[in-house]
């Protein structure tokens, strides 16, 4: 990429494929960024760029360019697929080039601890990268095997629909309570209509996930009369 299509690729803001960071200091927090890329659409991160869309570019680049190499490989699991390149605007500065695939091995996580293993999985919500829930994840999980869901529609699922109908989204808790189901099994049964295009989950930074209808549903409720 030339720093002329740089330039233009800048202008069009952040936006869900598309991320900018200033410096590399901290290359395992940018992770959560190429993470929620490879689990929702892929994206491109372009480090030496600052949210205002000035270009700045980081010093040494060479050695930053290393160091979120290194970064990839050791935050990243399962690994992501991806392509790094450098973008030069003189002899010392430049910027750094990442372009993060949408992946079939979904969810990926940032390892929050080497020695357990343990991670975190983000997800791209318009020009931000939140924490995926444990439904958000298994969601991300079944969707990858790619198989036709089916399900009964019952009492619970013309109860949230009915209220679905009046109101714009509905939380897991207000679900459960609604359909009087403990956590796990009105869970399942969000998981289960998303699943089948029925729902959209919608993240949120409060950590209860929105499920709205799906504006291209193939499923139509009607009510009783």
């Amino acid at each position: 990429m030339t720093l002329q299509e740089l330039q233009s690729l800048v202008r069009e803001g952040e936006h869900s494929t598309l991320e900018f960071k200033r410096k590399a200091n901290h290359p395992d927090k940018i992770m959560k960024e190429v993470v929620a890329f490879a689990n929702t659409q892929g994206g491109t991160l372009l480090v030496g760029v600052d949210d205002n869309g000035s270009i700045p570019g980081v010093k040494h680049v060479e050695e930053e360019y290393y160091v979120l190499e290194q970064a990839l490989d050791r935050y990243c699991r399962p690994k992501v697929d991806y392509s790094l390149s450098i973008i030069r605007m003189n002899d010392l500065r430049g910027v750094l080039y990442l372009q993060v695939k949408e992946s079939d091995r979904k969810p990926h996580v940032v390892i929050e601890n080497l020695t357990t293993g343990k991670g975190i999985a983000y997800v791209r919500v318009a020009d931000r990268s939140m924490q995926a829930s444990k439904e958000a994840r298994e969601i991300l999980r079944r969707r990858r095997k790619n198989k036709d869901i089916q399900f009964t529609f019952g009492e619970k699922e013309r109860l949230l629909m009915e209220y679905l109908a009046e109101h714009s989204f509905i939380t897991l808790p207000q679900f459960s309570k609604l359909a009087r189901l403990n956590r796990y099994r009105a869970a399942r049964t969000l998981i289960l209509l998303v699943l089948a295009n029925v729902l959209d989950l919608i993240p949120q930074e409060t950590g209860e996930d929105h499920y709205k209808i799906k504006p291209d549903s193939s499923y139509q409720y009607q009510p009783l009369n």
